[in-house]
Order: C-alpha cells, then sequence, then structure tokens
C-alpha cells in the first residue's frame, strides 16, 4: 500500500537538480521551465553546440588563406670555410658572415583539397548532431522532473489522508475519555484507541519524510536550492482519457533523429577518408629579407660590410597521392562497418520504442480502469465509515468496526491517489512514445 511513498528516493542515485523557488505555487510547467534553465545538463548540452561552431570555424580556417611572418638574427662565432682553387693554389674561403638576420612573410592558400571541404561538411552537421543532443537532453530532463513532481505531489496527497484519518481517530479517543471518565467505556477500548492513534502518527512521520526526501530530489532535478521552499496546486492530477487514443510515431522520435545524424556524420568520415586518393592543390608566395655582416647587422651599411638582400617566390604546389600500402581502404571499410552498426542500432531502437509505446498504452488503459475502481471504493469505503461512525454513537457497532471502518478508508483514499500516479506515469511515458515530451514544457 506504501510502495509508492519510495519511489522518488531512487532518483537520488540518477543525480537530480531543481532550483530557486517562489512563494506561490509551483505548477508542472513552471518546474519544467526552470529546470531546462538551470539543470546542468541542459546547460552542457547548450555549450556543445556553441563550441560545435567553434569548430566550423576551427575546419573553415584550413580553406582561407594563413600568412604567416617569421624573423631570427644569428651569430656564427665559427664559420665554416670552403676550399677554392684558382690558378693551381686553393684557398680556404669562409662560407658565411659572423652575423646574419631574415625576416620572411609566406602566404598559402588551398586552392583545391577534398578533405577540407568534406571537413567543413562533417563539422556543420556535427553542429545538427548537438543541437538534436540538446532536444535529447532537455527530454531527459523533462521526463525526470515530470515524473519526480507527480510522485511528490501523490505523497503529500497520502498525508492529507493520514491527517484526516488522524483528526478523526483523535476525536474518537477524546469522546472515549469522557466515556471512560465516567465509566461508561473500558480501558481496553481505550488503550485500544491510543494505540491505533500512535500507528497513524507514525505512518504520517513516515510520509512526512518521504515528502521531504522527494521534494529534495525533485530540486537536484530542477537544479534549485535544497533550501527552497515549495507549494503544489490542488488540481495536479487530472485525468484525459482521450490520451489512450494517440497513434503512434516512432519516426518523430529524438533517439532516432540523433541516430540518424550519427549516420550522416559517418557517412563524411568515409568521404573524408576517401579524400586521401584525391590530388591536392595549393597556391604559395614567400618575400625575405636577409642582412649579412661581420658586425652586427640591425642598423648597419654596406661601407660598414654590412650587406642587405632581398627576394621573392610565388608559385603552386600539387600533390598526386599513388600508394599508401591500402591505408586508405582500411580506413574506409572500417567507417562501412560502423554504418552498418548505426543501420542495426537504428533497427532495434525502431522496435523498442515501438514496444514502449504499446507498454505505455496498454499501462494507461489499465490505470483508467484501476482508477474508477479505486474511486468506487473510496466511495463505499466514506460511506461505510459514515455508517459505522452513527452507529457507534448509539452503541450499534463496536470499536473494531469503527476502527476497521477507519483503515478501509484511509487504504482507499490512498489506493486511489495511487492509482492517479500510475496514470500520470504512464501518461508520461506515452507522451515520450508520442515524442511531444517538450510540449509538457510549453
Amino acid at each position: 500500500m506504501y510502495k509508492h511513498l519510495y519511489i522518488g528516493l531512487l532518483f537520488l542515485i540518477g543525480g537530480i537538480t531543481y532550483t530557486s523557488a517562489q512563494s506561490s505555487e509551483l505548477t508542472l510547467q513552471q518546474a519544467l521551465q526552470y529546470a531546462l534553465e538551470h539543470k546542468a545538463e541542459a546547460k552542457q548540452a547548450s555549450l556543445d553546440i556553441e563550441n560545435s561552431q567553434y569548430q566550423i570555424e576551427e575546419v573553415r580556417a584550413n580553406a582561407l588563406p594563413h600568412l604567416n611572418v617569421e624573423a631570427n638574427l644569428t651569430n656564427n662565432p665559427l664559420i665554416q670555410e670552403m676550399p677554392l682553387t684558382m690558378g693551381g693554389q686553393t684557398q680556404m674561403i669562409p662560407f658565411n658572415k659572423e652575423w646574419n638576420s631574415q625576416a620572411s612573410a609566406t602566404l598559402t592558400q588551398v586552392l583545391f583539397n577534398q578533405a577540407v571541404f568534406m571537413g567543413l561538411k562533417a563539422a556543420r552537421t556535427a553542429k545538427e548532431f548537438y543541437v538534436i543532443n540538446k532536444e535529447l537532453t532537455d527530454e531527459q530532463i523533462i521526463e525526470k522532473v515530470s515524473t519526480t513532481y507527480y510522485q511528490v505531489f501523490q505523497t503529500k496527497e497520502m498525508l492529507r489522508t493520514f491527517e484526516t484519518t488522524i483528526n478523526s481517530t483523535t476525536k474518537i479517543k477524546e469522546i472515549i475519555e469522557g466515556l471512560y471518565s465516567n465509566g461508561l467505556a473500558t480501558k481496553i477500548d481505550l488503550d485500544r484507541t491510543t494505540v491505533a492513534l500512535s500507528n497513524l502518527q507514525a505512518k504520517k512521520q513516515q510520509v512526512m519524510n518521504a515528502v521531504e526526501l522527494q521534494q529534495n530530489a525533485l530540486k537536484f532535478f530542477m537544479g534549485m536550492p535544497l533550501d527552497t521552499d515549495l507549494n503544489f496546486p490542488d488540481n495536479t492530477f487530472t485525468i484525459d482519457e482521450s490520451i489512450v487514443l494517440a497513434e503512434n510515431d516512432v519516426n518523430n522520435r529524438t533517439e532516432l533523429h540523433l541516430l540518424e545524424k550519427q549516420k550522416d556524420l559517418l557517412y563524411y568520415k568515409k568521404k573524408a577518408t576517401l579524400a586521401d586518393y584525391y590530388p591536392s592543390l595549393a597556391a604559395f608566395g614567400t618575400m625575405s629579407y636577409q642582412g649579412f655582416g661581420d658586425d652586427f647587422v640591425w642598423g648597419g651599411k654596406p661601407s660598414e660590410g654590412v650587406f642587405w638582400t632581398s627576394n621573392a617566390v610565388v608559385g603552386v604546389s600539387l600533390k598526386i597521392p599513388l600508394f599508401n600500402g591500402f591505408e586508405t581502404r582500411a580506413k574506409v571499410k572500417q567507417v562501412n562497418v560502423e554504418l552498418k552498426k548505426v543501420d542495426l542500432q537504428i533497427a532495434d531502437t525502431k522496435q523498442a520504442l515501438d514496444l514502449d509505446f504499446r507498454n505505455a498504452q496498454k499501462s494507461i488503459e489499465n490505470a483508467l480502469i484501476t482508477i474508477n475502481i479505486q474511486k468506487e471504493n473510496v466511495t463505499l469505503a466514506k460511506s461505510i465509515l459514515g455508517n459505522i461512525q452513527n452507529n457507534y454513537k448509539h452503541g450499534l457497532a463496536t470499536l473494531t468496526d469503527l476502527l476497521n471502518a477507519e483503515n478501509a478508508f484511509t487504504e482507499a483514499e490512498n489506493n486511489y491517489t495511487n492509482s492517479l500516479l500510475d496514470f500520470k506515469l504512464a501518461e508520461i511515458q506515452l507522451i515520450k512514445a508520442k515524442g511531444n515530451l517538450s510540449t509538457l514544457a510549453e
């Protein structure tokens, strides 16, 4: 009967977050919007999208001109000499000057490189991948927050039920105390009522603890400070029976979109690998200015033994790959295997998602049946309790009958609340199966 009290505690292990609360009532929509703005996973997914734009710029840079400037100053304390023979005589001639300084500027521009072009397309596809991944992350946050939100509300409803029962039992105890003091009731009846009241208060304390733990879990899922007070509206458990008529559209699921985009990335990876077979063409130009002298060259003049010269070179370079030991072929085959694995994963995911939809739909149907049964049970238990209370006042019912009727009414109300929770949890799964979880936050 109390199995749902502790369901939410399991979410403490999964990592939850929920932030900043307000004194006003917190609706599910507000909780979801807050979580999508403050949850760490949502922020990280947004940063992945931002980072993917920088990756595109990085790849694009390979297709843009590159300009490098380089300068150096060297001293040759020991100058190499080369033999020079003239007129039958050989002399050792210095091959360099003691000081040497050079400054150069080099400009390169890719004219054709298939790998660069494929890399740019892959980078753009990677950004689309991270956008879809952000959607999937948001859906996971929505599922966790929605589930925990309803569990908190369900447990608070159980707490209200225990409070009502405790108030009723307290009144009965007060009546029996008055009768006992006047010699009209036995000590056993008073003790039994006291024990029943103590048991109810103990169960209430358990439920209060469960509420606090579940609320902390909800705050964690949302990224909210744990010292924030939460207030919930009274109309959280609304039942929409028409949802059972929902139709399945597995192709609308974000999980499949993510796999399809992963397949696109592998396709461009394959194209980039095949680009190793293509020739590449680039243009380049270099201009340099160089000085030599026996003394420090900077600021020196020819009259001081310092000489400066300049040169410029422009051209194109062509690289034609001929044979690399079948390395490229092996890489392409590896990517083909990865593509086949993704195709298998897509097929398996479609089947799993279809199973999720069918199970969620069946859970909705069963939950609706249970809700109607439990609702009738609550009405009947309430009627029985009222009759027995009246009979007890007139001495026509025993204390045992009264306490049993109260327990039956409490159990009926809790079972009804649990059936409402089962419906809402199944509703979340059905909405997820349809690929419409994001609509809960709108």
